[in-house]
């Protein structure tokens, strides 16, 4: 059984926490290994280490950018995550998803990491939070 963490408009499991371009939601199914709560807090401690990660050429972190597209924990406590790039181009692209990779490793619980990039769909500047579009200047 996986544990799903989306990022789109889809129906949400029980967990989750949303803004504008990121959404992170680890819902336990009825046959989980997880209870509720442990849940809640792999959720909120996932969004908190991914807080951690900027993109160096804007002052937002890649939650609030919205550059986080899908992660799946599996009932091994393995996380697979698809994220994007502001611009294919970005002069770090080879080095973000290890800094995804090191925050992610940082929750407890997890055992391992696995993060793809993706560019479909290519990222807006829709997707970011309120959070990020006040800290960019952008209302």
């Amino acid at each position: 059984m996986t544990d799903s963490v989306q990022n789109d408009e889809q129906e949400m499991p029980e967990t989750e926490v949303a803004a504008v371009g990121a959404r992170i939601s680890i819902s336990a199914s009825d046959d989980s290994v997880r209870s509720a709560d442990e849940v809640e807090r792999i959720t909120q401690d996932l969004i908190s280490a991914l807080k951690t990660v900027y993109d160096p050429e804007i002052p937002v972190d890649i939650y609030e950018l919205g550059l986080i597209y899908r992660v799946d924990l599996d009932d091994d406590s393995n996380l697979d995550i698809d994220m994007t790039l502001t611009a294919p181009g970005c002069p770090v692209a080879g080095e973000l998803p290890v800094w995804v990779e090191n925050a992610a490793r940082t929750v407890e619980g997890i055992q391992d990491v696995k993060v793809n990039m993706v560019f479909d769909p290519p990222w807006t500047p829709e997707r970011m939070s309120d959070e990020a579009q006040v800290a960019l200047n952008w209302w």
